[in-house]
């Protein structure tokens, strides 16, 4: 198995791949998709969409073996939620 190297500091590879969501790819899967995960590569803009991270991203690197991808959940601001969501207890 071939290991990847990181080209991208976290930020610009957020910065990047968001950047190609709202410009075009969003408007492209968003319909019927909402959930599901879409990967993409800040470099070529090519994108995967799938129920999970691991089969979206091994397509993109099938297509692209050099791929920077960068993921997100359709529909939602991040692909995973940590923790609670409303830490008020009701009385």
């Amino acid at each position: 198995m071939a290991v990847r190297q990181r080209r991208y500091s976290k930020e610009e590879l957020a910065r990047r791949g968001q950047e190609l969501y709202e410009s075009g790819i969003q408007q492209q899967v968003e319909v019927g998709n909402d959930g599901k995960i879409v990967a993409i590569d800040i470099e070529t803009g090519a994108f995967e969409v799938d129920e999970n991270i691991v089969p979206a991203t091994n397509r993109l690197f099938e297509q692209y073996p050099d791929a920077q991808p960068w993921v997100i959940r359709i529909g939602h601001r991040a692909v995973y939620h940590f923790g609670a969501r409303n830490l008020k207890k009701n009385l």
